[in-house]
C-alpha cells in the first residue's frame, strides 16, 4: 500500500478530514483535469460535480485525450477558489486566501447506458438545478455522444490546503497599509437570448443565479 499523500511545503495548512475535501468540491463546478498524452502534459479545464465518494466529469465521445483517460490514464484533478488578497508590509510577505484541492486516480468510464443517463442527470442538476423538468429528455443518441467518466475519491489520494486569515506580523514595521481585499464570484441577472424575450426565467435559472457558483 503506498502512503497518503502529504503536502510538505507549509504543511499547517493542509486540511485532513474528508468534509473539508467535499466542501472545497462542493464549491465551485470548474476543476483542471491533468494527465500525460504521449509523454506530453496535458491539461484542460472541465466541469464536474461530486456525487457522493466519486467526481462525475463529462465531454465528448470524439475527444482523444479524453479517450485517453478514459482507458486508465492516471490523473488528476485540481480545484481552487481565491478568497482574498493578503497585503502585507512587504510584497514578499503578501499572499492570498484560497481553499484548494487535488484528487489523485483513474477515470473510469461509465458504459451502461442508464448509468450514463443517471450521471448526466446529476451534472446537469449540479448545472441547473431542475432544469430537465422544463426541457425535452436527452435522446439515446445524445446520451451515447456523451463521454461520461467518474473519478473515484479514494482515502489518502486527495489533497486540501487553506489559507485563512490577514497578513503575518512584519520584521519591522514600515507604515505601509495592511490588510485583506476579499474576493468572491458571484451570478449576475440572467440575460435572455432574443428568441426567449418576454418569457419568464425558468426555476432552474433563478436557482443557478441564487447558488453563484457553488453546486450545492
Amino acid at each position: 500500500m503506498t502512503a497518503p499523500r502529504t503536502i510538505r511545503r507549509l504543511g499547517e495548512r493542509s486540511r485532513r478530514e474528508r468534509a473539508e475535501l467535499d466542501a472545497v468540491l462542493d464549491a465551485g463546478l470548474v476543476g483542471t483535469l491533468s494527465t500525460v498524452v504521449d509523454g506530453q502534459p496535458w491539461v484542460v479545464p472541465m466541469l464536474y460535480v461530486r456525487d457522493g465518494d466519486r467526481i462525475l466529469l463529462h465531454g465528448s465521445t470524439g475527444a482523444g485525450a479524453l479517450r485517453h483517460v478514459a482507458a486508465g490514464a492516471p490523473a488528476a484533478l485540481s480545484v481552487v477558489h481565491l478568497d482574498a488578497v493578503v497585503v502585507a508590509h512587504s510584497t514578499f510577505d503578501s499572499s492570498a486566501n484560497y481553499r484548494s484541492a487535488v484528487v489523485y486516480g483513474t477515470l473510469r468510464p461509465i458504459l451502461d447506458p442508464e448509468g450514463r443517463r443517471v450521471a448526466l442527470t446529476r451534472v446537469s442538476d449540479a448545472i441547473l438545478p431542475g432544469r430537465e423538468a422544463e426541457v425535452e429528455p436527452m435522446s439515446a443518441r445524445e446520451v451515447a455522444a456523451t463521454q461520461v467518466m467518474q473519478l473515484e475519491v479514494h482515502e489518502g489520494e486527495w489533497l486540501v490546503k487553506v489559507r485563512t486569515g490577514g497578513p503575518g506580523e512584519p520584521v519591522r514595521p514600515t507604515g505601509a497599509w495592511t490588510g485583506v481585499v476579499p474576493l468572491r464570484v458571484v451570478a449576475d441577472e440572467p440575460v435572455p437570448d432574443p428568441s426567449s424575450a418576454g418569457e419568464p426565467v425558468p426555476a432552474s435559472v433563478q436557482e443557478r443565479v441564487r447558488r453563484g457558483v457553488s453546486a450545492v
